[in-house]
C-alpha cells in the first residue's frame, strides 16, 4: 500500500480519525480473538492434566500394582562371615550355607618372552592367511564344540588388533604384558568342564608364535596355567557345586566371597519397609493429583479480567500484566464435569470393598483411612503402624487388595479399578483437548478454534473493507474542497480585478 497524505485541503487529521472510528469497530474482532485466547488456556490446562494423569497410571503400575513391589525380602545371617558377600530371597525361607571353595576361570599364559611389537604388522613374525580357533567352557559346564574362529591377513593386522577381535567375539579375555612380554588368557566363564579342558587353542599362530599350550590343562602341568574349578558348597546337608559363585538355590541368590568351611545360617522375610515405602509413595502421589484436580474445578472465573488484547498490554506495565494475566487464566475448568466425575469415581474405586479375598478387602483394614476434614476432598491417611502390620503378616494379602485381576468390577482390586478410571477420564480429555500432536479438527476444542480463526480471519477481511472504504471517503472530501477552495479563489480574483 502506498503512503497516504490526506488533510492537506481540510487541514484535519484523517489518520487519527479513521484510527479511531475503527477501533469502534474492532471492538467485536478483539472480543473473538480473547474467546480464542481462553480457550486455548483451557486446552492446554487440560492436556497439562492429562499429562499428569498418565505419570499417576504409571506410577500405581510401578508401586501397588508391581508383584515385585511386595516380594522384597529381608535376608539376616547369624553370622557375620566373609564367605557370603550378598544374599538375596524371593521367598520366605532359612537355611545353612558352608563354602569350601570357590570357582574360578581357566587361564594360561605363553611359555616365554614373545620379542614382539604389538603395534606392528604381523607380517615380520608369521607369513601367509593365519587361521586361529578358541574353544572356551561354556555355561552349562561343556567345552563349545564350534568356538569361535578368525581367518586374518599379517600383513594387516598387529597383536593388538588380533586381541582386539578376539575378546570381541571370543569367550576369553587376552591381553599383551609389556612388562613380561607375553600373552595371557582367561576364560569369561568360570568354572571346571565336564570331562574336558576349559580352554583349547588350534592354530598355528598361537603355537609357534605366542608360544602358547594347546589347552590350560597342559599350560597347568607346564605351570602356565590353571584349570578351571567350581565352587563347593554344603547347602542344609547336601553338598552341591556351581560353575560360578553367583547363583540362585531354593528361592536365595548367593554371591560367595571365601571359602571358610563354616557354617552361616540365615532366614528370609518380608521387607516391611520397602513395601511400605511403595505403598506411602502411591499415597502421596494420590493425594497431589486429587488436590490438583480440586483447584483446578473449584478455582474463581474472573469474568471481570478477560485476556489483554495488545493495545492493552501495551498500556499496562509487566508487573500489571502479570496480575491481569493471573486472573484471566484462573477457572478455565472450573466445574468442569470430566473432572468432577474422574474425582468421584476414583474416590470410589478406592473406598469400595474388593469382593473375593481371603484377606483384608478394603483400604482401612490395612490402616488407610480417608481425611476426616472435608476441604481435604477425599485424601487418604495411612496409619503406618497398622500398615506395617499388614504387610509383615501377609503382603501378598496386601497385593492382592490393590492388583487383584478380574473381569468383574467388583473382584478387582483397587489399583486396577483405578487405572481403569483415570484411562477413561484421558480419553474423555483427549476427545475435548487432543494431544500436542493431535490435528485441530480431531477433538472439539480444536474444531471450535478452527471455526474462530475463521471467523477471525473474515472479521479482519471486512475490517480492511471498511477501512479503505474510510479513507476513500475522506479523499472523495478533500477533493471536493480543494475544488471549493480554488472556487473561492478564482471568484476572489474575479471581484479584485473588476474593482
Amino acid at each position: 500500500m502506498g503512503m497516504r497524505v490526506h488533510g492537506l485541503a481540510s487541514g484535519m487529521d484523517v489518520d487519527s480519525i479513521v484510527k479511531q472510528m475503527m477501533n469502534a469497530s474492532r471492538i467485536p474482532l478483539d472480543k473473538l480473538n480473547q474467546q480464542k485466547q481462553y480457550m486455548e488456556w483451557q486446552r492446554d490446562n487440560y492436556r497439562d492434566l492429562n499429562r499428569k494423569l498418565n505419570d499417576f497410571s504409571n506410577l500405581v503400575f510401578d508401586t501397588v500394582l508391581r508383584p515385585a513391589t511386595f516380594a522384597q525380602k529381608t535376608v539376616t545371617t547369624t553370622s557375620s562371615d566373609v564367605s557370603i558377600r550378598s544374599l538375596t530371597a524371593t521367598g520366605d525361607m532359612s537355611g545353612t550355607i558352608r563354602v569350601s571353595q570357590l570357582s574360578r576361570a581357566a587361564n594360561m599364559k605363553s611359555a616365554e618372552d614373545l620379542k614382539i611389537d604389538p603395534a606392528a604388522k604381523l607380517d615380520s613374525k608369521v607369513t601367509g592367511e593365519q587361521t586361529i580357533t578358541i574353544q572356551t567352557i561354556n555355561a552349562d559346564g561343556v567345552l563349545d564344540p564350534e568356538g569361535y574362529t578368525l581367518t586374518f591377513d599379517p600383513s594387516k593386522e598387529s597383536l593388538n588388533s588380533v586381541i582386539d577381535k578376539i575378546n570381541k567375539n571370543s569367550n576369553v579375555n587376552m591381553f599383551y604384558d609389556s612388562f613380561t612380554k607375553a600373552v595371557s588368557l582367561s576364560s569369561k566363564q568360570s568354572g571346571r568342564a565336564s570331562g574336558d579342558v576349559e580352554i583349547k587353542l588350534t592354530g598355528d599362530f598361537f603355537t609357534n608364535t605366542l608360544m602358547l599350550d594347546e589347552d590350560n590343562r597342559t599350560a597347568e602341568e607346564e605351570g602356565r596355567g590353571l584349570a578351571g574349578q567350581n565352587a563347593k558348597f554344603t547347602y542344609n546337608g547336601l553338598e552341591t557345586e556351581r560353575l560360578t559363585n553367583k547363583f540362585q538355590l531354593n528361592g536365595f541368590e548367593f554371591t560367595l566371597s571365601e571359602a571358610t568351611n563354616k557354617d552361616v545360617q540365615f532366614s528370609s522375610s518380608p521387607n516391611t519397609e520397602k513395601i511400605l515405602e511403595s505403598i506411602v509413595k502411591f499415597t502421596d502421589e494420590y493425594n497431589k493429583l486429587i488436590e490438583e484436580i480440586q483447584k483446578m474445578t473449584k478455582e474463581v472465573k474472573y469474568r471481570d479480567f478477560p485476556p489483554l488484547t495488545d493495545a492493552q498490554r501495551s498500556e499496562l506495565t509487566e508487573k500489571e500484566a502479570e496480575m491481569w494475566d493471573e486472573k484471566a487464566k484462573s477457572g478455565t475448568l472450573r466445574s468442569d464435569p470430566v473432572l468432577n466425575s474422574a474425582l468421584s469415581k476414583m474416590r470410589q474405586d478406592l473406598y469400595s470393598t474388593v469382593s473375593g479375598l481371603g484377606g483384608a478387602s478394603q483400604l482401612a483394614q490395612i490402616g488407610i483411612t480417608t481425611s476426616n476434614n472435608y476441604l481435604d476432598g477425599g485424601k487418604l491417611v495411612i496409619n503406618e503402624d497398622k500398615l506395617r502390620a499388614a504387610i509383615t503378616e501377609n503382603p501378598t494379602s496386601v497385593y492382592d487388595l490393590f492388583a487383584k485381576d478380574s473381569t468383574n468390577k467388583s473382584e478387582q482390586g483397587l489399583g486396577r479399578r483405578l487405572r481403569e478410571t483415570i484411562a477413561s477420564t484421558r480419553n474423555d480429555i483427549i476427545t475435548r483437548a487432543g494431544r500436542d500432536t493431535s490435528a485441530g479438527t480431531s477433538y472439539t476444542l480444536g474444531r471450535n478454534l478452527e471455526n474462530m480463526n475463521d471467523q477471525i480471519k473474515r472479521f479482519e477481511n471486512r475490517l480492511t473493507t471498511l477501512e479503505s472504504r474510510y479513507y476513500k471517503q475522506f479523499t472523495a472530501m478533500e477533493v471536493a474542497i480543494q475544488k471549493a477552495n480554488s472556487q473561492s479563489a478564482y471568484l476572489m480574483n474575479a471581484f479584485s480585478s473588476g474593482m
